[in-house]
C-alpha cells in the first residue's frame, strides 16, 4: 500500500524547503494523476502565500489557492497558547480532510520551525504530521554552519522526530559550501535514513530585475518582459563619469543612475552589447526622471530591450537601501531560478531510493502533465549529445540554457563562438557548459566531405558539390549524427522541413524494417495524451505505407509509455462503407494484423468511434481499441494536418512535434512558429529517441 501524503518542514527560513518540494512534486507528477499541495499553517501576509502560489502555478495543480492552507500563524499560536493544541490539531485535520479526499496524493509543506514562539517545547511541524499520518522530510541549512554544527543538528532532528513517532522518511541538508558538501557526501552514503545533500546556489539568493520592481514599485520603461528574469549580483551606483565607469562595470550590476544622464544610460547600455564588456542585469534611474521621449527611442532604435530600464521616485540613497531589503524567492514566470533549483535537487537525489521510500501509487493513465515531466526525467537519467545547428535564434538560445541548467541534455551548439556567446550575454543567458562548434573551422569538416561524397556519388555528387553541402549547418549536423559525434539533432526553427528532412534521408536513411520516414504529434489533452499520425510528412500513402506509419507509430507510442491502440481512420467504421479510400485503409489495417499480430489494431474506423465509449457501444461493441484508441492513423495529409491543428486550437490540446520517427537515428523538425517550451519538448523527446528504450 503506498502512502498517500507528505511532509516537508525546515528547522529554520531560507532553508529551501520550497527547492525539496519542487523537486519531490516532479518526481510525482511523472506519476500521479491527482496531486494537491497544502500547507497547514502560513505566516500573516496581505498578498498570496508565495510557496503555494508556486507549487500551484508551476505544476498546473487543479486546486484553488484559498483551501491550500489550514490556518494563519497568528490564529495557530493563539490557540497554543491558550492551551488549546487538541484545538488546533483539530481545525487542521477537519480542513486537510475535506481538502485531500479529493486527490491521490497531498504533498505537505510546513512552515519553517524558526517562525514559530521559540518558547514552544515541541515542533507543531512533527505534531501535525503525526496526526496528518504523514511521513516526515526534514530540511536543514549548511549556510556557515561548520561540519560539526550539520552533523548536530542532523542527529538532533533524527532523535526529535522518532521521540514523536513519526516516520522519518529523509533528510535534506541544503546551501551547502564545496568543502561540506563533499566531506557529507563521503561520510553519510550509506546510512539507514537517506539523506541528501545540495550546494549553496548562489543565484537562488540574488533577486531578479522584476522582483526588485515589484517590491520598490518600479516602472518598467525599456526592455521585454523576459528580460526582467536577469539576476541581479549587486546593485551598483553610477557616480562618476561614463568613461571611468567602465573601468568598473562588473557581471550582473545593476546599475543605479539619475534619470537624467543620458550619457551614463547609453554608455551602460551599449557597453553591455560589446563583446569586451560583462553582461549587466539591468539599470534603474532614480529620482523620478525619465528621459525624453527622443531618446527612448533612440534607445529602442538601437535595439537595447533585452537589457531592461527601470524609474522610480525615490534618490539614490533611499533606492538602495531598499534594494537591500529585497528577498530573493522562485516565481513561476523566472524559468531560470526554477532549472537551476531543479537541478540542484535532481544533482543531489538518487531517485530510486526516495521513490522506494515514498511507495508513491502509481497512475494507469498517462496524463499530458505526466507526459511532459517524465520526459526530463528520462532524458536526464541516460543523457545524450544532440545538436542545435540554428544557435542564431534567440528561441534555440533561451531553451538551451533551461536544458542545460537542468542537466537533461548534452547540447552541441553550430556557430562562431564568439558570436553565440556574445549573443547568449546580451540575452542574460548561461550557456557555458554547451560545446560550440564552428563547421567552417572544424577539424570534422574535411572527414565530413569525404564521408559525403563516398556517400553520395554514385547519385552524381562531385566533391565541391559536398564541400557546398557542408556549409549548410543542418547538413553538417546530420553529419554529426550519422558519425556518431552527437546522438541526435533538432532543427527547423529557422529552416525549411525540407531543409532538415532531405540530409537525414540522405545520409541517416531508414531502419531496415521501415521504408520510409513519417511524422507524430503526441497530442496532450485534458487528461490523455494521444497520438496523431502522420500529420506533417506523407502526403497520400499507399496502403503498405499506412501499414508502416502504424507500425512505427506503436513503437513511437510504446518508447513514451502509451500502450498503443491503433485506429485506423476513415469516414467509415468496419464494413459499412465502400470506395478507395476506405479500401485503402482495411488494406493496411490487414497489413499491420499480418506483419504484427501482437498489436491491438481498429480499421477502418471513425473518429468518433475510436474514442467516444458510448459511440463504440454502438458501432463496434466487441473492440478492444474502439472507444479507448490511443494511436491515430489518418488516411492521408491533408485529413491529418488539418485534423491536429483543429484539435490543437479547438480543444486547447498541446501539440508536441512533429516527432520524426522511421529514422536509423533521431533527427526532429521544429515549426518555425515554435515557442520555447516546444524546442524544450523537442529536443527530450529526440533524446530519448536516441536512448532508444521503451518505459
Amino acid at each position: 500500500m503506498g502512502i498517500k501524503n507528505l511532509y516537508i518542514a525546515s528547522l529554520e527560513s531560507n532553508a529551501g524547503s520550497l527547492l525539496v518540494s519542487m523537486g519531490i512534486m516532479q518526481l510525482l507528477k511523472s506519476r500521479i494523476e491527482k496531486l494537491a499541495f497544502f500547507r497547514p499553517i502560513i505566516e500573516e501576509t496581505s498578498s498570496v502565500d508565495n510557496d503555494s502560489h508556486f507549487m500551484i502555478t508551476h505544476f498546473q495543480l487543479d486546486q484553488r489557492i484559498e483551501e491550500s492552507y489550514g490556518m494563519k500563524l497568528s490564529e495557530a499560536e493563539a490557540l497554543i497558547a491558550e492551551g488549546k493544541e487538541n484545538v488546533m490539531i483539530e481545525r487542521l485535520i477537519a480542513r486537510y480532510r475535506r481538502f485531500a479526499d479529493q486527490y491521490d496524493f497531498v504533498l505537505i509543506e510546513g512552515l519553517n520551525r524558526s517562525a514559530f514562539d521559540k518558547a514552544l517545547e515541541r515542533d507543531p511541524n512533527l505534531i501535525i504530521a503525526k496526526n496528518l499520518q504523514a511521513p516526515f522530510i526534514s530540511v536543514i541549512s549548511g549556510k556557515e554552519k561548520s561540519f560539526d554544527q550539520i552533523v548536530h543538528e542532523m542527529t538532533l532532528e533524527d532523535a526529535a522526530i522518532l521521540h514523536e513517532h513519526d516516520e522519518h522518511l529523509a533528510l535534506f541538508v541544503n546551501r551547502l559550501d564545496e568543502q561540506n558538501l563533499i566531506r557529507l557526501r563521503t561520510e553519510y552514503s550509506h546510512t539507514n535514513l537517506p539523506a541528501f545533500f545540495i550546494p549553496e546556489i548562489d543565484e537562488l539568493d540574488m533577486p531578479s530585475v522584476g522582483e526588485i520592481q515589484e517590491a520598490l514599485r518600479c516602472e518598467h520603461i525599456l526592455g521585454s518582459s523576459s528580460s526582467l528574469e536577469r539576476i541581479v549580483h549587486r546593485p551598483k551606483i553610477a557616480a562618476m563619469n561614463a568613461e571611468h565607469l567602465l573601468e568598473h562595470l562588473q557581471e550582473g550590476d545593476f546599475v543605479i543612475v539619475p534619470g537624467d544622464r543620458a550619457d551614463i544610460i547609453l554608455t551602460v547600455l551599449g557597453a553591455n552589447y560589446a563583446k569586451n564588456f560583462p553582461s549587466i542585469a539591468g539599470v534603474l534611474l532614480c529620482g523620478g526622471l525619465i528621459p525624453s521621449q527622443p531618446f527612448l527611442e533612440l534607445l529602442h532604435g538601437l535595439d537595447f530591450d533585452t537589457i531592461p530600464v527601470l524609474s522610480i521616485e525615490t534618490d539614490t540613497y533611499d533606492t538602495i537601501v531598499h534594494i537591500e531589503q529585497v528577498t530573493s524567492t522562485i516565481r513561476p514566470q523566472y524559468h531560470r531560478k526554477i532549472a537551476l533549483a531543479m537541478r540542484g535537487f535532481t544533482d543531489a537525489v538518487d531517485e530510486t531510493v526516495l521513490l522506494g521510500r515514498l511507495k508513491a501509487p502509481q497512475s494507469p493513465v498517462m496524463t499530458p502533465q505526466m507526459f511532459e515531466y517524465t520526459l526530463f526525467e528520462r532524458a536526464r537519467k541516460r543523457r545524450q549529445r544532440i545538436v542545435l545547428p540554428e544557435s542564431g535564434d534567440e528561441r534555440i538560445l533561451h531553451a538551451a540554457e533551461i536544458l542545460l541548467q537542468r542537466n537533461a541534455v548534452d547540447l552541441i551548439l553550430l556557430g562562431e563562438r564568439e558570436t553565440v556567446l556574445h549573443h547568449a550575454m546580451k540575452l542574460g543567458l548561461d550557456l557555458s557548459k554547451a560545446t560550440i562548434i564552428n563547421p567552417a573551422e572544424s577539424e570534422l569538416n574535411e572527414r565530413y566531405i569525404t564521408d559525403v561524397y563516398a556517400m553520395r556519388r554514385h547519385k552524381g555528387m562531385t566533391i565541391n558539390a559536398a564541400k557546398d553541402a557542408l556549409a549548410h549547418p543542418t547538413y553538417f549536423a546530420t553529419m554529426m549524427v550519422q558519425s556518431g559525434d552527437a546522438d541526435g539533432m533538432v532543427s527547423g526553427a529557422i529552416h525549411t522541413t525540407q531543409d532538415t528532412i532531405r540530409p537525414a534521408l540522405q545520409i541517416i536513411k531508414t531502419t531496415p524494417d521501415i521504408s520510409l520516414v513519417s511524422s507524430l504529434f503526441f497530442m496532450c489533452l485534458d487528461a490523455r495524451v494521444l497520438v496523431y499520425a502522420d500529420c506533417a510528412v506523407n502526403l497520400n500513402p499507399s496502403a503498405a505505407e499506412l501499414a508502416e506509419i502504424a507500425i512505427a507509430s506503436a513503437k513511437s507510442a510504446s518508447m513514451f509509455g502509451i500502450e498503443p491502440r491503433i485506429a485506423m481512420l476513415s469516414y467509415s467504421t468496419g464494413n459499412s462503407g465502400h470506395g478507395d479510400d476506405v479500401e485503402k485503409v482495411r488494406q493496411a489495417t490487414q497489413i499491420v494484423k499480418q506483419r504484427r499480430p501482437d498489436l491491438m489494431i481498429e480499421g477502418p474506423i471513425q473518429y468518433d468511434a475510436a474514442i467516444d465509449p458510448d459511440v463504440a457501444r454502438i458501432k463496434l461493441p466487441d473492440s478492444p481499441v474502439a472507444g479507448k484508441a490511443t494511436v491515430f492513423i489518418f488516411p492521408d495529409l491533408n485529413t491529418g494536418n488539418n485534423t491536429y491543428k483543429a484539435v490543437q486550437r479547438s480543444a486547447g490540446a498541446i501539440a508536441i512535434g512533429p516527432v520524426l520517427q522511421g529514422l536509423n537515428k533521431p533527427v526532429n523538425d521544429l515549426s518555425r512558429g515554435c515557442e520555447i517550451p516546444d524546442i524544450v519538448n523537442t529536443v527530450l523527446i529526440t533524446a530519448i529517441q536516441a536512448q532508444g528504450e521503451s518505459v
